[in-house]
């Protein structure tokens, strides 16, 4: 039974499931450009725990609303006499629990980024783990322009993605780039066409849910350890041996084996 299609964060946040074991997460906000405001922050950090649960979602796709992605933080409208204090509050929280939500997210996600995507748009796409991008989006982080100190943990983000001097350049030159020039930087994974950007997010997205659950969430749990602790410590070890192990115990590594070498389709249970 497919669920139904739902409405978060005052309908700002769609929920929908476009492709088996596949959840789709959509910014709808329009008339800001698919800013990033309370309600859609919110409704990321909330929406994400649920379908981690069991296997039934096995991938989640986040988008935008056409025409854009996400132009970033929503702090526009953050009146004079109080800017200080709500612009630090939107950053500092609604906005940080979104993109750890988005980063501890056991199963794989995807951003596909089906047009213009800035600033905390950006960091919220480089949270995801693999990224597809319009070639005629453009995709930049406007802080140094703006007088903004970005947050180190999504600093952190960036130089695990494309490194320091990528970094560098994205934060202290300040310029925009199309989806070309940011596959070639190895800020996205595939660039393509905008008219193609869905089928290709949802392709991708069905062929990695199709894969074993227990790998997708161990092989993440071990890369996202590996990334943060170059040099790891003795309990970090034996915990990756550990989850390694752990699969040969499991019954879908018997199942995988089993359907490779019959030549059909596996039957995960997650067990």
């Amino acid at each position: 039974m497919v669920p139904e299609e739902r409405s978060l964060g005052g309908g700002k946040l769609l929920l929908d499931f476009p492709a088996e074991a596949v959840a789709r997460l959509t910014i709808s906000n329009p008339e800001r450009r698919n800013a990033l405001d309370h309600d859609i922050l919110g409704a990321l950090a909330e929406a994400l725990p649920p379908l981690a649960e069991g296997i039934e979602t096995r991938c989640v796709v986040i988008t935008g609303a056409p025409p854009v992605f996400s132009a970033g933080y929503d702090i526009a409208g953050i009146p004079d006499q109080s800017f200080e204090a709500d612009a630090e509050a939107l950053v500092a929280h609604p906005f940080h629990e979104a993109m750890e939500a988005i980063s501890a997210h056991p199963y794989p996600t995807l951003a596909a980024i089906n047009g213009h995507c800035l600033g905390g748009g950006l960091e919220l796409a480089v949270r995801c783990d693999l990224r597809v991008a319009a070639k005629e989006a453009k995709l930049g982080m406007p802080p140094a322009k703006l007088g903004l100190i970005y947050g180190h943990t999504g600093l952190q983000r960036f130089i695990e993605v494309v490194g320091v001097a990528r970094t560098r350049e994205l934060f202290l030159v300040g310029r925009n780039y199309d989806g070309e020039r940011a596959e070639r930087m190895g800020l996205v994974s595939e660039a393509v066409a905008a008219a193609e950007v869905e089928a290709t997010a949802l392709a991708l997205a069905a062929e990695i849910a199709a894969n074993a659950p227990i790998s997708m969430r161990g092989n993440k749990r071990a890369i996202e350890t590996l990334a943060r602790n170059p040099v790891l410590s003795d309990d970090e070890e034996r915990d990756l041996v550990e989850l390694r192990r752990s699969c040969f115990a499991s019954e879908d590594f018997r199942e995988g084996i089993r359907a490779f070498a019959e030549k059909r389709k596996p039957r995960w249970t997650g067990a």
